[in-house]
């Protein structure tokens, strides 16, 4: 295994807290596949991983505390979710109109609502990346797997709807 990767993820309960069990469950499958497989690495050479990754909010901002094995800190990034809100807010929409379609529609309208939520899921992840560039590298699946996670952790959140 590559050292430049996340061995575990642990999350805010005072800035993130789950709203009920079925957030819950959907954090923790986040996370889960998260550490499945990922490929993440600070830029700088220096600070090699393996990695374990905290994640909280502050004013509206992502702050991911990156430490070593050993739980030594050594980086921490900020970065707003402002520009996430809309594609976050829209994947919510699609992902709830994906569920009814299963049970009413038929498979080719299941299909398009579902192609519909993997362009949104793209447009999230790609962002991140962007945001994540100058300081963590991170491949297109791993960008995909914390967006995810970062969904999960605002299912329901005034802070991502409002």
């Amino acid at each position: 295994m590559s050292p430049n990767r996340v061995i575990s993820v642990d999350i805010d309960p005072k800035s993130l807290a789950a709203n009920g069990p079925e957030a819950e469950h959907e954090r923790r499958v986040a996370i889960f596949d998260l550490l499945e497989r990922n490929s993440f690495s600070l830029i700088s050479p220096a600070n090699a991983g393996p990695y374990r990754l905290k994640l909280s909010e502050i004013d509206r901002k992502m702050v991911f505390d990156i430490s070593r094995e050993d739980h030594t800190l050594i980086y921490t990034y900020i970065f707003s979710l402002s520009p996430f809100r809309g594609i976050i807010r829209d994947y919510f929409m699609i992902c709830e109109s994906y569920h009814k379609a299963i049970s009413t529609s038929a498979s080719i309208q299941i299909e398009a609502i579902d192609m519909a939520r993997r362009g949104i899921h793209n447009e999230g992840s790609d962002l991140l990346r962007e945001r994540l560039n100058d300081k963590i590298k991170v491949d297109i699946e791993t960008s995909r797997r914390l967006f995810t996670l970062i969904c999960a952790l605002h299912s329901g959140a005034k802070s991502i709807k409002a």
